[in-house]
């Protein structure tokens, strides 16, 4: 069973302040010294990180469509574990699902799934009375639906605030906080930089939750949300667990895996290291950008989905590392790189040397490939057997020459083979959650304890 008070912050469609409220709420409470804890809906990993910045643990993701809806509630409740509050930032419009599956996979399903509340964001500046309208018909389109309130975001004036504060009495709904026009400006690190400026420990990311829990903390009242949070009922779930049910002996060697990351967490979702941990390894956080040599005795590499494209230069400066990462995969050694981590694996990106494991050059376009694919296994790998099946996540900018190696990763419907196996190498743009393929942390570390193939 699991008794965490916890609220679903969502909005009627982005752009309404959800992601800095949510920021400034955990900032707030934890200043408190309230054990919090955040998580995304969707399978934004920087929201996660910022999240987990705010609350001084690991941000998650729940993202139905990648882990599965049965494991939403057990992943919350292993994330939440042990804390007095939890957010779930929600992604969108409330009912809003990017495949049109708002039944499973849209903020309002995670939150009835939760058993959770509902505080909406209405960004207001452009709004009177009709604000009880439009919060009437959120909380009516769904029976199911908890809307347990709202937080008035950009409000012009005391007057403003008074008339908004009236309609929504008249409909019943409580308001917990009013902020004004300026009092959540932009003050974290540039979105391009993704989940580096907290991966990485930098002051301005810090310094920008601070300021975020300080606007909050003066202007919602606390108290009387966690009154509302306290009253979601118990959840009666066995929390999702990274140790295996059938594990088999445990060998007496833990080989180390190198996790890409910095001093403040790793470019991977943090079911990643936990997996590793459970199926084995001792796990070692490698600092791409810093670090220039793998961790002693390091026998894999693991490269996730969150190392972003825009530290191209500092990566392909680091050239005594790209050496290790060369040699490393050139032993037989297991490596997996996600997301841009397959960029690094490159022989080259706009013209800048990476590692020249894979026989490939990468070119930053304008736009952005975003979206979940279906993937199936096309070779045998470290990850998965030919013919897996994953569901996985795709955001990036840069391309690859070519897309795969003769030993393709995946391969999915309207799309040509993606990916590289190459010797026990897996590389690819798609992102899956570790969480819902728990197999991979057994493969990788069984991969990482096996003698070294001889060279042919």
């Amino acid at each position: 069973m699991t008794d965490v008070p916890r609220v679903v912050l969502s909005a009627p469609s982005s752009g309404h302040g959800t992601g800095a409220v949510s920021l400034g709420l955990l900032a707030a409470l934890a200043d408190r010294d309230l054990p919090v804890a955040g998580f995304k809906v969707g399978p934004d990993q920087v929201d996660a990180a910022y999240l987990g910045l705010a609350a001084g643990r690991p941000g998650r993701t729940l993202d139905p469509r990648l882990v599965g809806p049965e494991r939403i509630v057990p992943l919350f409740a292993h994330g939440a574990a042990g804390t007095g509050f939890a957010l779930v930032q929600g992604t969108m419009g409330l009912y809003d699902s990017v495949a049109g599956r708002p039944e499973s996979e849209s903020t309002a399903a995670v939150a009835t799934a939760l058993r959770s509340p509902v505080v909406l964001v209405v960004d207001v500046a452009a709004m009177g009375q009709s604000v009880a309208a439009l919060v009437h018909g959120f909380r009516a389109y769904d029976d199911e639906l908890w809307l347990g309130g709202v937080i008035l975001n950009r409000v012009a004036s005391p007057r403003h605030e008074a008339l908004l504060r009236e309609a929504l009495d008249d409909v019943g709904v409580p308001v917990y906080g009013a902020l004004r026009r300026h009092e959540l400006p932009p003050v974290l690190p540039a979105r391009r930089y993704g989940t580096g400026p907290v991966v990485r420990g930098d002051a301005d990311a810090e310094r920008g939750v601070r300021r975020l829990g300080e606007a909050v903390a003066a202007t919602v009242d606390l108290d009387r949300l966690l009154v509302l949070a306290r009253s979601a009922p118990a959840l009666t779930v066995q929390a999702w667990s990274p140790e295996p049910a059938d594990a088999p002996a445990a060998s007496a060697e833990r080989p180390v895996v190198a996790l890409a990351g910095g001093p403040a967490g790793a470019y991977s979702h943090p079911e990643v290291a936990e997996l590793l941990r459970a199926a084995g390894a001792e796990v070692v956080t490698l600092d791409p950008l810093r670090d220039e040599a793998l961790p002693a005795g390091a026998r894999a590499l693991v490269v996730g989905g969150g190392l972003p494209e825009t530290y191209a230069e500092q990566l392909s400066a680091n050239r005594r590392l790209c050496i290790a990462v060369a040699e490393l995969a050139r032993s037989g050694r297991p490596v997996i790189a996600e997301g841009a981590g397959l960029l690094w694996l490159a022989r080259e990106l706009d013209g800048l040397p990476m590692c020249g494991v894979l026989d490939a050059v990468g070119t930053v376009r304008d736009g952005l490939v975003v979206g979940y694919r279906t993937a199936t296994a096309v070779t045998d790998s470290v990850v998965a057997p030919a013919g897996t099946t994953v569901t996985g996540h795709k955001q990036h900018a840069a391309v690859l020459t070519p897309r795969a190696g003769e030993r393709p990763a995946w391969r999915w419907e309207g799309g040509n083979p993606e990916g590289f196996v190459r010797q026990a190498v897996h590389a690819s743009q798609l992102v899956p959650h570790w969480a819902a393929h728990p197999d991979v942390a057994a493969r990788l570390v069984a991969a990482a304890l096996a003698p070294v193939p001889a060279p042919a």
